[in-house]
């Protein structure tokens, strides 16, 4: 069945990077739709019309119907993906004031939750990537319900884990199997109790889960993100470059998949808009497929697991048109206090934006 697609912030880097991705990998039929949604108004209304004549270019032996849309009401199709927004200051000596971050980006989700609204039962599957992406998925499921609403960042943290993981050991990430739920930003929650490697017995796995973990609780995550990304940022800032990603490669692989999409932020001068139109292009291939797999993603719960109530990382089952169930992970003690606080901080900051309080 043919599917349409719409990418809002097309004409940024990662929604310039996930339109070619899923023209390349022709997740899309010729006889289906790519609507690039561009701000009316702004630089990207006239931006996107290069953009499409290179996509056409590039792709029209099977490249689907590409259109330009500039306003919320003209968005027609059954996967809307949200990458428009603001980031974080690529600078590394410059604060970071993620509050102003999140109501920024929050009048843009609230514009498109709007319109979504107003639709009813033909509201499209909404996949958020915009940070901050948990505040993304509590605005589009207050507005069309829960369960059109995925947020993609558990599986760009889930995929740069077992990336890091594999990279400790000298395999494939084919090989690993992993879990990063909880927030993406700081609460992280690493499920190391579910790593499974090929070739590892249970032997092996306890041997290399010391080294790694060594004495470490996940419930302090957080606190050691932030500091060895302070570390990291100064080195960058002072100009080291080589030395600061070579000492990364050193970080247990859990803070590595934390610290160093900041270092490619912040070297590169732009977001880590590879992996993270990777991660939702592999989530749409599942939905245009119309099929159902168990991904890592952001979904407002009432409850379904462990008593969690609001917005967080969790395994769910994905189907062609929405995520029907938490697939319930095994967790340890300090796995799931980890989790509970990561849906409180989650929680308290979606609750700050939403009542205007600071």
């Amino acid at each position: 069945m043919t599917r349409s697609v719409a990418i809002v912030g097309a004409a940024g880097s990662c929604g310039r990077q996930l339109a070619v991705q899923l023209l390349d990998r022709e997740v899309l039929d010729p006889s289906a739709r790519l609507q690039l949604v561009a701000h009316y108004g702004g630089a990207s209304e006239y931006e996107l019309h290069g953009l499409r004549a290179d996509l056409r270019d590039a792709f029209a032996d099977r490249a689907p119907t590409i259109e330009l849309v500039i306003r919320p009401e003209d968005v027609n199709a059954e996967i809307f993906v949200m990458l428009a927004g603001r980031t974080v200051p690529s600078d590394p000596r410059q604060n970071v004031d993620r509050m102003a971050l999140a109501r920024a980006n929050h009048s843009v989700f609230s514009m498109y939750a709007n319109e979504f609204a107003r639709r009813g039962d033909n509201a499209p599957l909404v996949i958020v990537q915009s940070n901050p992406v948990e505040l993304g998925v509590q605005t589009f499921a207050d507005a069309i319900g829960r369960h059109k609403v995925i947020g993609a960042g558990s599986y760009s943290d889930t995929l740069r884990f077992r990336r890091e993981i594999a990279d400790s050991v000298g395999v494939r990430r084919d090989a690993v199997r992993a879990l990063m739920l909880g927030q993406h930003g700081d609460h992280l929650v690493p499920v190391w109790s579910s790593i499974e490697i090929d070739g590892y017995d249970d032997n092996a796995m306890r041997t290399w889960r010391d080294t790694q973990q060594s004495g470490r609780s996940v419930t302090n995550l957080p606190n050691e993100i932030v500091s060895y990304r302070a570390e990291c940022l100064e080195m960058v800032a002072d100009g080291k470059i080589h030395e600061v990603f070579a000492k990364a490669a050193t970080f247990p692989v859990d803070i590595s998949a934390a610290v160093k999409p900041f270092l490619v932020h912040t070297t590169a001068g732009h977001t880590t808009e590879i992996v993270t139109a990777h991660a939702v292009a592999e989530i749409v291939t599942v939905l245009v497929n119309h099929q159902e797999a168990v991904l890592p993603l952001q979904v407002l719960l009432e409850g379904e697991f462990a008593d969690l109530h609001g917005v967080g990382g969790v395994p769910v089952l994905l189907g062609p048109n929405a995520w029907t169930e938490v697939v319930t992970p095994s967790l340890e003690a300090d796995e799931l206090e980890a989790l509970q606080a990561a849906f409180a901080a989650i929680r308290e900051t979606n609750t700050a934006v939403l009542t205007g309080k600071s």
